[in-house]
């Protein structure tokens, strides 16, 4: 194998990884933001979590936001909930950003986990 096959090897392991923990905080945030959302809607307990996974399975349908920002704009103007575009999308990015934090975080601890 020469020196630029495996370069290209381990640049397509490393973009399958980001593609890995991209979705995964992808879901992550998804299932934050549906549990913000369905507080603002009222819901709680088992319906709060059933809300949070609908979201959650939304966001398989198209690539990109937009199917999660619609359903959470259609929604809270059904239930009368007081919430701009850009809060919405806000609260998006912001809890985006924590779940790649929260990612990162548990994979350096599992990296740094002594083997036994």
């Amino acid at each position: 194998m020469t020196t630029f096959d495996k370069r290209e090897r381990a640049f397509e392991a490393k973009l399958a990884h980001d593609e890995e923990l991209k979705f995964k905080a992808n879901v992550r945030r998804n299932k934050w933001l549906g549990l913000w959302a369905a507080e603002k809607l009222g819901k709680t307990g088992e319906e709060a979590e059933s809300y949070a996974a609908a979201l959650v399975a939304a966001d398989l349908e198209e690539v990109g936001d937009e199917d999660v920002f619609r359903m959470l704009r259609a929604d809270f103007d059904k239930a009368g909930v007081a919430q701009s575009d850009h809060q919405i999308r806000r609260k998006m990015d912001e809890l985006l950003v924590a779940a790649v934090e929260e990612i990162k975080t548990v994979a350096a601890a599992a990296k740094d986990k002594p083997h036994h």
